[in-house]
């Protein structure tokens, strides 16, 4: 069942586009966009505004797996009752369209042609949020996402292209490149560090001090691997960034710093799929 959408007006879309468009300038280090682009974010995206508690009823909804029926059922009934009750069509529409008119005055309006992975689950539920949908089409929609919520097997996430060696030197230079595809853990850390403007970096020291040990323990673990134990230059990189690592947890989180961070988390993710 194919159905008309504006993407420009699902608010989940444009958080996800904006994240999409902020990743590829913190790495080709264009200050002026992502300053312009965090300054969005964390006016209209932050937890307590309006757009960004709009956010936070489908990250409810299309964040759950593994759920048995009713409950599935009940998120997405209260989550529905929620929005009906708390976002009036028109001051969405307006927050909305603040946040376009910005993005097309002080970024480029190529920011919405962006790749978002998931955008059919955005669209999906941002039809069932309105009113404008015949009974027929609700109920086919909601059995989708309920479908969804009750599967106990994870998203399938695209993957970057292989990287052909596993040395620093290689992953770097090829970074830029593969960045367009982010994994989980990059977008998780991505999405961590623009809400730290709105808590004052709180959510993002937790959140890492869990990321590093796993990124750490992991990288503990890829030195028994027979590829790179055999291959002293991977060994003697490896050990450089375990150095390193640790000392990120103490910090201040810059854009130079979440690079880096960005980078092991796919350094990681290779060695686990090579592995």
């Amino acid at each position: 069942m194919k159905l008309r959408h504006n993407k420009k007006r699902n608010t989940a879309f444009l958080y996800e586009t904006l994240v999409k468009e902020l990743t590829k300038n913190v790495v080709n280090d264009n200050d002026s966009k992502k300053k312009h682009i965090l300054s969005i974010l964390k006016e209209h995206f932050k937890k307590d505004s309006l757009l960004g508690k709009e956010l936070q009823l489908y990250k409810d909804v299309l964040e759950s797996r593994g759920l048995d029926y009713d409950a599935a059922e009940r998120i997405l009934y209260e989550a529905k009752t929620v929005y009906a009750r708390g976002f009036k069509n028109q001051q969405v529409y307006d927050e909305q369209s603040e946040v376009i008119s910005k993005v097309n005055k002080e970024l480029t309006k190529s920011v919405f042609s962006n790749f978002v992975p998931n955008y059919k689950d955005l669209a999906t539920l941002s039809q069932i949020f309105n009113d404008e949908l015949t009974v027929k089409k609700r109920v086919m929609l909601e059995r989708q996402i309920i479908k969804d919520m009750t599967s106990k097997e994870e998203v399938v996430k695209e993957k970057m292209k292989p990287i052909d060696k596993l040395t620093f030197k290689t992953f770097i230079s090829k970074f830029n490149d593969a960045y367009s595809d982010l994994i989980k853990e990059q977008r998780d850390l991505l999405t961590q560090y623009i809400y730290s403007f709105a808590d004052n970096g709180v959510g993002l020291k937790v959140y890492l001090n869990e990321e590093i040990g796993r990124l750490k323990e992991k990288l503990e673990q890829s030195l028994t691997m027979e590829e790179i134990s055999a291959d002293l230059s991977m060994v003697e990189s490896t050990k450089k960034v375990l150095s390193l690592i640790d000392g990120y947890k103490k910090e201040n989180i810059n854009e130079e710093v979440l690079e880096r961070i960005l980078r092991i988390q796919k350094l990681v993710e290779e060695i686990e799929s090579d592995g």
